[in-house]
């Protein structure tokens, strides 16, 4: 099974998020973009996967289309070790945390997509797990700023059947706002700050926050390798969640070494693939460490994370963006229901793209390397 062919795809999909939206890099983000993987082989089955993009999308897609695919081409899709060992250790000197790692991390998910139509069998029997039909989701909302509009989507998001919330705020208030808003169900609130504090300002948030009931506080030290500062948040008593912006399983080592973190979060499109992510959650599950995938994806790197958690994880809960989207190629698998996510149980992702969807929405060209 030989790879005749990678080609990267762009979509653009517009999306509504119940209240303004925010800027990223300097322009309104009212689309999410989703960077496409698809692998050709000699024996007619294609793979597909997703690597991280978002403003990034342009140095990622230039390197698996510079670097990454000439690599692969004429090699055996069935060697996922052997093909990740050789790309990564030859792209190593243009880093282990990057746009040539997320590129990698797109072509591996689709490599496991071939592995298992080959066999004929999904992605989570293939990793050792047994059949489940469903999963919990849990509702990641988008930064409001505002105390009411963060109260008012929580109440919105409880009603839709999530038992599970997570903030992307940086103020007490709004955290409060929410907590009040899930008195009287049995909904969580978590709160990710995306690395907004130094560690002392990290420790004097977290210290006013550790009798507020939050379910964990996720990446709140800047900047996200200093695992000692985290460790010393740790200690204010809140569960402390992380991982999405290290590298590889050794930047899990060097958290968990340092006591740093209680919930490990390896994300499939960042970190190398469904591989790695595997090798991350082998480590936690060995160091006593709880796994959660970070996942706020579209495609293919959302619906290959429901495979790993299905198999590996034994109480997952998947992150779902909580916007309204347009329209999506990979409808209705990306979207939860009563707060909860189908799992896929055809060969591979067991998904394949609408491709009316995927022309419609497309932006650029599909570049194919051979």
């Amino acid at each position: 099974m030989k790879i005749v062919a990678i080609e990267t795809t762009v979509v653009a999909l517009p999306f509504t998020m119940n209240g303004p939206y925010t800027k990223f890099s300097g322009k309104t983000w009212d689309h999410l973009e989703i960077l496409l993987v698809k692998v050709e082989t000699d024996c007619g089955l294609v793979g597909w996967g997703e690597a991280f993009g978002h403003a990034a999308i342009p140095a990622t897609k230039t390197a698996i289309e510079t670097i990454i695919a000439p690599l692969m081409i004429g090699r055996d899709a069935r060697d996922i070790n052997g093909i990740t060992r050789s790309v990564l250790h030859s792209t190593h000197l243009l880093g282990r945390n990057g746009s040539f790692v997320f590129g990698f991390s797109g072509v591996e998910i689709a490599l496991w997509d071939l592995a298992g139509k080959s066999a004929g069998q999904p992605i989570w029997r293939l990793l050792g797990g047994g059949e489940k039909s469903m999963l919990p989701a849990y509702a990641s909302l988008l930064c409001y700023t505002d105390p009411a509009l963060v109260a008012e989507n929580v109440k919105k998001s409880i009603a839709q059947g999530y038992r599970f919330i997570k903030l992307h705020e940086v103020t007490r208030e709004a955290t409060v706002a929410a907590i009040d808003a899930c008195r009287g169900t049995t909904a969580k609130v978590m709160l990710d700050v995306n690395c907004a504090w130094s560690p002392v300002a990290a420790c004097e948030h977290a210290t006013s926050m550790k009798d507020d009931g939050v379910y964990w506080l996720e990446e709140p030290v800047w900047p996200p390798e200093d695992v000692d500062g985290l460790a010393r948040v740790r200690q204010c008593g809140i569960p402390i969640a992380a991982g999405e912006n290290v590298a590889g399983v050794f930047g899990f080592k060097s958290l968990i070494k340092a006591n740093a973190i209680d919930i490990a979060q390896p994300s499939v499109t960042k970190i190398g693939g469904i591989g790695e992510t595997v090798q991350v959650i082998r480590l936690a599950q060995t160091h006593g460490i709880g796994v959660q995938l970070h996942c706020p994806y579209f495609g293919p790197g959302l619906i290959a994370s429901y495979h790993i958690a299905a198999a590996l994880i034994e109480d997952p809960l998947i992150e779902i963006l909580w916007i309204d989207m347009e329209a999506n190629p990979f409808d209705p698998w990306v979207n939860a229901m009563d707060g909860r996510i189908r799992v896929p149980h055809g060969p591979g992702l067991g998904v394949e793209p609408d491709a009316t969807i995927l022309k419609k929405y497309q932006i650029g060209e599909t570049v194919r390397i051979s």
